[in-house]
């Protein structure tokens, strides 16, 4: 018997089973891909939304003579026996102030271009215009403290920071006039498509902003409560001589005032004007912003906070399998019954009148009664220790 048994187990023969497959919606030779899709979706007419240059062309060395110039340096680098030297050394010195400039110069001005566009610096100021910035725009702001801040592309700074007007610089020859604006981008209240035009110089002569006309007065960023991040782009533009602009002069921090739609404004004066410098920077809330609408426009301050859809949770069951009760229990009941619980035991023991029990140096080296359930004895440590629930009282 013992001998048919093992000639049994050894004839066993192991067969795959493949359970059914039904396919869901169409055949993946007929359905379309997910990249077909998103250009679907994301399709954009480009006799309509084609990238159009506004500002200067870029000066380009014929290639040949750059490479030239590049193997020149090069080979006089190699030739420096005491700059070798040097580098084994780490005794080399670099200027940082010289790298920059030749950044300034070389490719500064394109990394500038699409760090705006990764931003959408252009697409909300232009729509479907761009420029390349071969103007550097330094713009600092002082920080009352000897030191500066400067605004680079999209380097954060606080409203607190940006409240006093900056000072901007840049080359300019004495007899080219400019106009430089400062327009936020994310700020408007009541219509999402315009701007606010935070400063407004016209007709600058050389690089001397204060002597300019100054058509709207500086006003510090305000970037509302729960909005997050808001961008601040200041544009500079090279006039072709004195330039009338038809704005009404803006002294005052009225925001009606200083609704701005930089396309229509461009578009208007696009003869004229030439836009060749950008910076801008990113700012959100801080206390400030509570003084700027209190004291400087007398009015509430807005605060947006963001709606979370409540939680899924599936519907309760008579008999839920392995999962704890108290916890299992507290998922159906209402939020601000338990609290309350957790206030009216955090209050049972407090007197007004009396020192507060100093909190144990140790919570959990105090045992617990041997008759209490495991459940509560876990429940008892969290609260000692300050975890859970017990933080939302």
């Amino acid at each position: 018997m013992l001998n048919s048994f093992r000639a049994a187990v050894v004839n066993i023969q192991y067969q795959q089973v493949r359970l059914g497959h039904r396919v869901r919606g169409k055949a993946p030779t007929v359905a379309r891909s997910l990249k077909e899709r998103l250009d679907e979706l994301n399709y954009k007419d480009e006799l309509y939304t084609a990238k159009v240059d506004i500002g200067f062309p870029k000066l380009r060395k014929p290639s040949k003579e750059v490479r030239t110039e590049r193997l020149t340096h090069l080979k006089k680098l190699k030739a420096d026996k005491t700059l070798e030297q040097m580098a084994r050394d780490h005794k080399i010195r670099v200027d940082k102030d010289q790298v920059r400039q030749v950044w300034l110069e070389t490719a500064g001005p394109v990394h500038k271009k699409n760090i705006a566009e990764h931003y959408g610096i252009f697409e909300h100021l232009y729509g479907e215009g761009y420029f390349l910035p071969l103007l550097n725009l330094e713009v600092l702001y002082d920080l009352k403290d000897g030191s500066c801040l400067p605004v680079y592309t999209g380097n954060v700074i606080k409203p607190l920071e940006a409240k006093e007007v900056p000072t901007v610089l840049f080359e300019a020859d004495g007899n080219d006039m400019w106009t430089l604006a400062l327009t936020s981008l994310d700020g408007h209240l009541t219509e999402s498509d315009k701007e606010y035009v935070h400063w407004l110089v016209a007709n600058i002569p050389g690089n001397c902003v204060e002597k300019g006309d100054t058509l709207v007065e500086y006003l510090q960023p305000f970037p509302l409560k729960g909005t997050g991040y808001h961008r601040y782009a200041f544009v500079l533009y090279k006039q072709d001589g004195r330039v009338e602009y038809d704005i009404p002069k803006v002294t005052k921090p009225a925001l009606e005032d200083r609704t701005f739609v930089t396309r229509e404004w461009y578009k208007k004066y696009q003869d004229k004007i030439t836009p060749v410098g950008l910076a801008f920077y990113q700012s959100d809330w801080d206390l400030s912003v509570k003084e700027f609408f209190h004291k400087t426009l007398n009015t509430k301050e807005p605060v947006f906070e963001y709606d979370f859809p409540a939680p899924y949770i599936r519907p309760q069951e008579w008999f839920p399998r392995r999962k704890p009760f108290n916890l299992y229990m507290d998922k159906y009941r209402d939020p601000q019954q338990i609290n309350k619980e957790y206030l009216l035991r955090k209050l049972k023991d407090f007197d007004p009148f009396k020192k507060p029990p100093a909190p144990l140096r140790f919570p959990n080296a105090h045992p617990l009664p041997k008759e209490m359930p495991s459940w509560l004895k876990l429940h008892e440590k969290k609260i000692r220790l300050g975890r859970g629930r017990i933080n939302e009282v």
